[in-house]
């Protein structure tokens, strides 16, 4: 005969459990809003950019990693106050996305060149200024730390550094002037315009040329800030731009390619099940998690949150 013994837990080792639990899943979820606000930067910027040329601009993923390195020089090696090399930084970060335009895409497409012509002219300056990068600053890791390492803030037991709360507030002070810049500005209509009809934009005066112009400069901006925001949390690598702007494209797309709230959405939704993925299965995975999900969208919802549904019309 078999004598089934019970165990008895105490009340007091439950609760702990109980609250351990709590406690972790309160720093995912602080994790997910940080991790989500950075990568919203970075996917608005693709999303502008994409939205006025029809074309992915993976050479974004240079300027990601550009801008901290630009801040890096002026304010470690140049001994500049932090408050002067972050927009000496972001504006240079402008004017390479200017350049890029000028130089590269914008003759390409006066002699009519494809996307995919495009696109691997975007891979090779990403290659030549990743290479730049490495020889100029090295590929070891660098780290920028303006203000004293601190143990940071508890937020119902989750635990939030000042750096991450800049990177919070920065980040949504950004979404919300891309909001008004794009629903309040006439260059916002302009850019909105061309994304929807390109040649019916020509046709109502709209200078496509400037407008474009306008979205390489804004999209630059952005996609340098979230660089330089990741840079100040993690460090920064000549190699790191690339897989972020991964995350900025992924997320674009499910929340609908050229869709500005999508990609914020997507961001979000990619953070999330980051965060919460490691939680269960090892870290290493992270990345892989960002893509099952897009594939779960091209099977499924291959127009993404936001994106419209295009219906086929024979005349």
């Amino acid at each position: 005969m078999v004598q089934l013994l019970s165990y008895h837990i105490p009340n007091g080792v439950v609760i702990k459990c109980l609250t351990a639990k709590i406690l972790m899943f309160n720093q995912f979820f602080l994790n997910s809003i940080i991790s989500g606000s950075v990568y919203s930067l970075i996917a608005i910027g693709f999303t502008l950019i994409y939205s006025t040329t029809r074309f992915f601009h993976f050479a974004l993923a240079a300027i990601f990693t550009l801008c901290p390195y630009l801040t890096y020089l002026f304010f470690k090696t140049l001994d500049s106050p932090f408050y002067i090399a972050v927009p000496i930084a972001l504006i240079f970060s402008g004017l390479l996305g200017i350049s890029i335009e000028l130089v590269v895409y914008k003759p390409m497409r006066q002699q009519d060149a494809t996307s995919l012509v495009l696109l691997l002219s975007s891979f090779g300056v990403y290659i030549i200024l990743q290479n730049v990068i490495s020889m100029g600053f090295g590929d070891d890791m660098k780290t920028l730390q303006p203000w004293p390492v601190n143990e940071g803030f508890f937020v119902f037991g989750a635990r939030i550094t000042q750096i991450q709360i800049s990177s919070i507030v920065i980040s949504f002070c950004f979404v919300v002037v891309t909001w008004c810049l794009m629903k309040l500005t006439q260059l916002g209509k302009e850019m909105r315009a061309i994304a929807s009809d390109p040649n019916l934009a020509i046709v109502t005066g709209i200078n496509v040329d400037q407008t474009i112009l306008f979205s390489f400069i804004f999209g630059s901006i952005l996609a340098g800030n979230s660089g330089l925001l990741t840079s100040l949390d993690i460090g920064m690598t000549p190699t790191m731009g690339m897989n972020a702007l991964m995350i900025g494209v992924v997320a674009a797309i499910i929340g609908g390619i050229g869709n500005i709230y999508g990609a914020v959405l997507g961001s979000f939704l990619i953070a999330f099940a980051q965060n919460f993925g490691v939680w269960k299965i090892p870290s290493q995975w992270q990345d892989a998690i960002a893509f099952i999900i897009l594939l779960f969208f091209l099977l499924f919802r291959p127009y993404g949150f936001f994106g419209k549904k295009i219906t086929k019309v024979e005349i």
